[in-house]
């Protein structure tokens, strides 16, 4: 494990993200987001974008996608209710011989290494662990660890960016934590056809008709005004293929009296049905 001394105290750093995620559609938020990062002057400082959007409509993945399109190191931290303030800097531990061992979390990481950080659902976070992030959101780049009794300075090629959740199950963020995190970059519904690509890149192995009918499903959900993300719709079709694969479901005692794309069809409404619910049948394409 890589380690880095800081004031003589040596912090064991984490490792980074490696993930099979690539941000497909919608190009001009990946441009907004890696516009908030440049440097137009050595004088200048880059910006704290916050990704807003619903559940599942890949604010995620956007964050990620531009952090390797910097070609960075990119370190995720999830945040949750739950989340302290060491959880976000450096959290001290007992190794062997009973001695204390300081580890960096991802964020403290990414700090040290000139990557990428992105909080995921920042805003289920406390006050005060926000607060802890104050100094490293201004110009002051930094943080303070109480914990490890150190000061750690941001890289100068280290980025930040935040995604929150517009629902109601999250904390308020304090005003002078909302002025630092900017600019605003809502996430919203992709298009039909960027749906299409979307899932035909996470589920290559599945029909074209039953991505197709995916598609349509969710675009009448999104004409409703229904929550149905992109994300729902990937867990569809890959449950239906799945249960049409399976030889224990209902569906695959029909295969002699339908033909497969009735039974497809079949698995997909259970599908829908057992991760969205019954009211989801109401958007089924007939």
């Amino acid at each position: 494990m890589e380690t880095v001394k800081i004031e003589g105290v040596t912090l064991h750093l984490a490792h980074p993200d490696e993930l099979d995620l690539a941000w497909v559609g919608q190009e001009e938020l990946l441009a907004q987001v890696l516009a908030a990062w440049l440097m137009v002057d050595e004088r200048d400082l880059p910006l704290n974008p916050r990704l807003l959007g619903k559940p599942g409509v890949g604010k995620t993945t956007l964050a990620y996608a531009a952090g390797k399109k910097l070609g960075r190191e990119v370190y995720l931290f999830q945040a949750t209710m739950d989340t302290r303030p060491e959880d976000l800097l450096v959290t001290p531990v007992i190794a062997g011989s009973n001695k204390i061992q300081y580890m960096a979390s991802s964020l403290v990481t990414a700090m040290l290494r000139g990557g990428v950080a992105v909080i995921d659902e920042a805003n289920r976070m406390s006050e005060k662990s926000w607060a802890s992030l104050a100094p490293l959101l201004d110009n002051r780049r930094y943080v303070e660890s109480i914990a490890a009794g150190i000061k750690i300075k941001a890289h100068p090629d280290f980025r930040i960016c935040v995604t929150m959740n517009d629902d109601a199950s999250t904390f308020e963020v304090p005003e002078y934590i909302h002025s630092r995190l900017m600019p605003q970059i809502v996430v919203d519904f992709p298009s039909a056809d960027e749906e299409q690509r979307i899932l035909t890149q996470n589920l290559p192995f599945a029909p074209n008709f039953i991505l197709d009918y995916v598609v349509n499903f969710l675009q009448q959900a999104h004409q409703a005004r229904e929550r149905f993300t992109v994300r729902d719709g990937i867990n569809i079709a890959r449950y239906a293929f799945k249960l049409s694969r399976s030889q224990t479901t209902p569906a695959q005692g029909r295969l002699t009296q339908i033909s497969g794309q009735e039974i497809f069809r079949t698995c997909l409404i259970q599908a829908i049905v057992q991760i969205l619910g019954e009211e989801a049948l109401d958007y089924v394409p007939h």
